[in-house]
């Protein structure tokens, strides 16, 4: 199934996304578990924010980290490499809802920041990561919570909306999806067979040091909001930027913000029966 998630550059995306999903790795690696000696795959690795956190938790036996994207998997690929490559770990391209693994070949089968907004099924991809997960394997994964938790997100869709109708369609498709109502992931884990399903919110902060460091991750046309503002001529471009500089600065001057950023995290057990 082709990724919804528009992947063109792997600095921008660390500027976008991977500096802090380093920090929500070890809260989602806390609340998924991780043992000694176990055989872990990671669905939608990108860069490897997750994937070099993980051996750091647990002396893991084999570590398998795949994405879609070529151009996030080979910067993932150039990291390793410049650990002097833990063999442990093995990085290729993959689709998270036709995994090519046999059934039950993992202990323990993760994904953070894909669901949902890079599958638009993601019943299909949980169904996989069930699948080649053993009887008594946990099967985590966790996502921003975009129309809840995430403000410096919502920043951006809700002044584009205003200016924009086709952002504001954008976003409520974006937002809207069902898998954000309140349960719906815990309901999605239940519905899949899954069994001591628990789900919890995780938070960081994210720190920008000025206007600049926010905007030009969305501005280099990385991500879904990264694709619309790209798809802008220069004065509806400008007229985004002008009005979103006036929301990041609230009338003081240009300097440190930091947003809260919380993330829905979900975990259940293979049942053995």
């Amino acid at each position: 199934m082709p990724s919804m998630f528009n992947a063109r550059d792997a600095d921008n995306y660390e500027r976008l996304m991977g500096r802090w999903s380093r920090r929500l790795a070890p809260l989602f690696i806390d609340h998924a578990g991780i043992a000694d000696g176990e055989n872990v795959i990671e669905v939608g690795c990108g860069t490897g924010s997750l994937t070099f956190a993980l051996p750091q938790k647990a002396s893991l036996a084999r570590l398998t980290a795949i994405d879609h994207s070529e151009i996030y998997l080979a910067a993932a690929k150039a990291k390793n490499k410049a650990k002097n490559k833990d063999a442990r770990i093995n990085l290729e391209q993959g689709d998270g809802c036709a995994l090519r693994f046999a059934d039950a070949s993992f202990d323990r089968a993760l994904s953070m920041l894909v669901l949902p907004s890079v599958i638009p099924q993601p019943e299909l991809m949980v169904a996989e990561m069930r699948r080649v997960t053993r009887p008594g394997g946990v099967v985590a994964a966790a996502f921003w919570d975009s129309p809840g938790g995430s403000p410096s997100q919502r920043m951006v869709w809700d002044t584009a909306a205003a200016l924009d109708e086709a952002a504001a369609k954008a976003r409520d498709r974006t937002m809207g999806r069902p898998i954000y109502a309140p349960g719906a992931l815990a309901r999605l884990w239940a519905e899949a067979g899954f069994v001591d399903v628990d789900q919890r919110s995780l938070m960081i902060r994210m720190d920008f040091t000025d206007f600049a460091d926010y905007w030009q991750p969305f501005a280099s046309g990385e991500g879904a909001l990264g694709a619309y503002v790209g798809a802008l001529d220069h004065a509806a471009r400008d007229r985004l930027e002008n009005h979103l500089r006036s929301a990041y600065l609230t009338g003081r001057p240009d300097g440190e913000r930091s947003f809260v950023a919380v993330a829905l995290s979900c975990r259940g057990v293979v049942p053995k029966d």
